[in-house]
């Protein structure tokens, strides 16, 4: 599983430590749900999958880079389980 975090301002020592402990609180979260739903497809390996963090819009997003096969599967119940119980808040 691979993030890519999209920032509009330069990473600071405090932003980089919050996209760290966003990334710990998000991957389990996201684990879960690939698990529920693609674990017979994936042999729980879920390294091809890959998610856009948007921390303007505070939001996660499935990647173009994730295979189609996949996230035609996940993409509509993604965003309400994910950043509907989502705090992308920075502190």
């Amino acid at each position: 599983m691979n993030f890519n975090w999209i920032l509009t301002q330069d990473a600071d020592q405090k932003l980089k430590k919050f996209c760290i402990e966003l990334e710990y609180e998000l991957r389990p979260k996201i684990t879960r749900f690939l698990m529920v739903r693609l674990e017979n497809e994936c042999c729980g390996d879920f390294s091809c999958f890959h998610f856009d963090v948007d921390m303007a819009t505070k939001r996660v997003w499935i990647s173009d880079k994730t295979p189609k096969q996949y996230s035609d599967k996940i993409r509509r119940d993604f965003d309400v389980e994910i950043n509907g119980s989502a705090n992308l808040s920075i502190a």
